[in-house]
């Protein structure tokens, strides 16, 4: 199936859902770090001697199911025809046609509005004024 294009309008429409999803795909990679730092911990204080291995355990299963949330998310945005692009940064884009080629709606967390665009090929350094 061939990537959703969007107007510009249609982006616009869309940014609330975006902006809700990416903050809910940050907490959830935080939660990743977190949990994954909480395993890393416990695995240097086994040793590797097999104590607290329930705890490891627990961590190990803790951090899978913090990954699947995480992934789960990024799904829901590339669902709905968002391309993900720097979780920390809060970087998306939409694909779009401008003057008969396929270009990206750039937009990053924090923005007001999708005010830029930039080549498929040239990323968020080539980003260019609507």
């Amino acid at each position: 199936m061939p990537p959703k294009l969007f107007t510009l309008t249609e982006a616009l429409r869309l940014l609330p859902v975006v902006r809700q999803l990416l903050s809910e795909v940050q907490k959830a990679k935080d939660e990743v770090v977190d949990r994954s730092a909480h395993l890393e911990e416990l695995l240097q204080r086994t040793g590797g001697n097999g104590h607290l291995a329930g705890q490891v355990e627990q961590a190990r299963n803790d951090v899978q199911v913090a990954m699947a949330e995480l992934q789960r998310m990024i799904n829901e945005l590339e669902e709905i025809g968002v391309e993900l692009k720097g979780i920390d940064e809060g970087l998306v884009d939409f694909r779009s046609m401008r003057d008969g080629r396929i270009v990206y709606l750039c937009w990053r967390q924090g923005e007001e509005t999708i005010s830029f665009w930039h080549e498929l090929d040239t990323g968020f350094g080539g980003r260019q004024p609507l």
